[in-house]
């Protein structure tokens, strides 16, 4: 049995060669980029986030990204378990921390506090603030509600409680006078099933939540917001400036890889909804001036 060995012509040899260069080119940018970023930024660079409490938690959250970060960078991220918002803010000003994942509520707290810098949002197309009643109820706007007892999330949730509570204002209800708001949290849900309020205000996915309790009833939207800004991850402003442009170019130039490792994991594939949400760099600090805005039009003071 013979075997004939065939030879690329040279036209077919030199796009192979150009192709082989350039792959060879992108990978020494790269490379040439991670050294960069380490010779520029901390390392490890130290992250937190604002919605999660235990290093066991953040783990499970963010292992994939963390890894991914890491390779596209050649920066190690490190995990930091912090208890609250206000413990989250405490360590961007004393530089315990490079980076904060937070929501568009604490992203205004923060920047009243002390400068900070968004490095990336996570853009939800479906995030938003809605109220709901069951479908019988005789309640038709938000200014039927006068004289009512309504579930409303967690203090400071910036769809569960800051734009629901604009949202009232707006409509000519007073907070404190023509409504009797309990701030239910995770009860929520049932507290509106159950009867025990009249409406329930909060995030536009609760719609979700209240069919999985009472799939046999049946529920409408009285009210809903616009869409609100979306998650953002923070840098502290005190970061060397090449390390703050180099992490934007970097990330930005990985975002799909980035994007598939955040949510590869339950929790962030279940809250961010992979099929709508993306990553966006195009986003500053004026895009949260709607979430000031909200709370004081609610008369909430930002602390």
């Amino acid at each position: 049995m013979k075997f004939s060995k065939k030879f690329p012509t040279l036209n077919h040899a030199v796009p192979a060669v150009l192709a082989l260069g350039m792959a060879l080119a992108g990978a020494a940018t790269a490379q040439a980029d991670s050294h960069d970023l380490a010779s520029v930024c901390p390392n490890p660079i130290r992250m937190a986030d604002t919605g999660i409490e235990g290093m066991g938690q953040l783990r499970d959250a963010f292992g994939p990204f963390s890894e991914e970060f890491t390779d596209v960078t050649g920066l190690e991220l490190e995990m930091f378990s912090l208890s609250n918002r206000t413990a989250a803010g405490n360590a961007l000003q004393f530089d315990d921390v490079e980076l904060v994942f937070a929501g568009p509520s604490e992203f205004v707290l923060f920047n009243q506090r002390q400068p900070i810098e968004v490095l990336f949002t996570i853009e939800r197309p479906h995030y938003g603030s809605s109220f709901f009643v069951p479908a019988d109820s005789e309640i038709e706007s938000l200014a039927d509600l006068k004289g009512s007892r309504i579930a409303l999330k967690d203090v400071g949730s910036t769809s569960g409680h800051i734009f629901p509570s604009q949202m009232l204002v707006q409509a000519g209800l007073d907070l404190d006078r023509d409504l009797d708001i309990v701030m239910a949290g995770d009860a929520r849900i049932a507290a509106l099933v159950n009867g025990d309020v009249v409406a329930m205000g909060g995030g536009n996915r609760d719609i979700e939540k209240i069919e999985a309790l009472d799939p046999d009833g049946e529920y409408r939207v009285i009210a809903k917001s616009d869409r609100l800004p979306g998650d953002p991850v923070v840098m502290r402003s005190s970061l060397p400036e090449d390390c703050k442009t180099g992490l934007r170019e970097t990330l930005a130039s990985n975002s799909d890889r980035l994007w598939e490792a955040l949510i590869s994991t339950d929790r962030n594939e279940d809250k961010f909804l992979n099929r709508d949400s993306y990553m966006a760099f195009d986003i500053g600090p004026e895009d949260y001036e709607v979430v000031r805005q909200a709370y004081a039009n609610a008369g909430i003071e930002l602390n």
